[in-house]
């Protein structure tokens, strides 16, 4: 488990590295254009939805190790060729090898997790991945942009290298782990063999929890991460006449309620239902986007509108420290033994649909269409609360609530047995 986390925080570090910069490499640095650049970031999407079909199943087939494997190498090649690229098409080609590759990490790093965890341990071990990957990113942005200047494209082939190294590093500590299949957790669906050769994806539609649950899943990533760099970030300058350093500013207090919150968070979310806490994490969204809408009713002052804004990335923040504890946990708590990665890679692909779809649709309303766009997603994130109440029905109470697991444990107790006298 220690050596997956820390394979999983340092790809993150070198993610870190290029995120931030890779829009003003591309259309600035490389002068490739700002409608270049857009095709760059849609490329990273469209590569994760062809490539994440095909994951889940070949992660149940072959384990999550070589699946990790091939996609930190590919990822490593991406990066290294992205740093390399000069013209639209080599640099678009190497953003399809990254995002591909990077698409095919995350499940399978999920499935290790849950292969070296149990229905006790597996809150926490997805709480400290999401933690020591923020922290990552975080670290990564930070000592990225001491290094980075726009006058200097050799200063950003490091960046590249220094990420294409950490997914080497990624494939390295993977190859030193050894971890057995785990047991099949209480309560969980029992596939038809016959179902499963058919395909696994039936099999995962006729499961209505699962189902009820990515549902769930998309309108967290839709109202959530999909705003965070484009409908928000447009509302805030346009609406709010927020400075776009503040933007950096609002994304680094996000950051830091997850790194400080994460295990205060976690305490509170272990002792109670899944369902009840995605139900607050969208009540307090609800009151996020409300406080942004009270950065951009444009009779405050650009002080109060500042920190206004501020408060709802932090407030972001917060909401995402009780998820990570919670969804990803609850996908693999869901799934049949062997059927895992499928189950995580058909999460994976309705995130990467969500992030496609969030800026598309969030970045045009924020920046014209001010006051619906809040309305909007306040109702989108009341309506996160009614279907995580509506998912605890079909949940079994483990599912529900994991510790559940540990109170019920009896722990037989044998009375000696005194022996018999045999009478000749």
């Amino acid at each position: 488990m220690r050596r997956i986390q820390a394979g999983s925080a340092l790809s993150a570090f070198g993610l870190g590295f290029t995120v931030p910069y890779l829009y003003v490499y591309v259309a600035q640095v490389r002068d490739l254009g700002a409608t270049t650049a857009g095709i760059v970031l849609a490329t990273f999407a469209m590569a994760a939805l062809v490539a994440l079909p095909f994951t889940g199943r070949t992660i149940d087939r072959r384990g999550p190790l070589p699946v990790l494997v091939a996609g930190s190498l590919l990822a490593s090649v991406g990066a290294l060729a992205i740093g390399l690229a000069n013209n639209v098409t080599t640099v678009v080609l190497s953003a399809a090898l990254l995002g591909a590759g990077t698409a095919v990490i995350q499940p399978a790093l999920a499935t290790m997790l849950v292969w070296c965890s149990d229905a006790t341990s597996r809150t926490r071990a997805f709480a400290m991945q999401f933690f020591l990957q923020n922290l990552g990113l975080g670290l990564g942005g930070l000592i990225g942009g001491q290094l980075v200047d726009k006058s200097r494209p050799d200063s950003f082939l490091l960046l590249f290298g220094i990420e294409s190294v950490m997914f080497l590093v990624l494939a390295g500590i993977a190859l030193t782990v050894r971890i057995p299949r785990p047991a099949p957790m209480s309560g969980a669906p029992q596939v038809d063999p016959t179902a499963k050769a058919k395909g696994g994806m039936r099999a995962l539609l006729g499961h209505k929890a699962m189902v009820q649950l990515s549902v769930l899943g998309f309108v967290l990533f839709f109202a959530c991460y999909g705003q965070f760099e484009s409908g928000l970030a447009a509302y805030g300058t346009e609406a709010a006449g927020i400075e776009p350093s503040t933007l950096g500013s609002a994304l680094a207090a996000n950051t830091a309620v997850i790194v400080i919150a994460q295990f205060v968070v976690l305490k509170f979310v272990e002792q109670r239902k899944r369902s009840r806490v995605i139900a607050a994490v969208g009540l307090v969204w609800a009151v996020a986007w409300v406080i942004a809408g009270y950065a951009g009713l444009g009779t405050n002052s650009q002080t109060m509108a500042t920190a206004a804004f501020i408060t709802t990335y932090a407030l972001f923040g917060l909401g995402e420290a009780m998820l990570s504890p919670t969804v990803a946990p609850l996908v693999a708590d869901l799934a049949p033994e062997s059927m895992v990665g499928q189950y995580n890679s058909a999460f994976a692909l309705v995130k990467q649909l969500a992030l496609a779809l969030g800026p598309a649709v969030g970045g045009p309303m924020g920046a014209a269409l001010h006051g619906p766009y809040i309305v909007t997603f306040v109702l989108f994130s009341l309506g996160i609360s009614v279907l995580a109440v509506r998912l605890g029905r079909e949940l079994t109470p483990v599912q529900n609530q994991p510790s559940l697991a540990v109170k019920s444990r009896v722990v037989a107790q044998h009375k000696a047995v005194e022996p018999v006298e045999v009478v000749a």
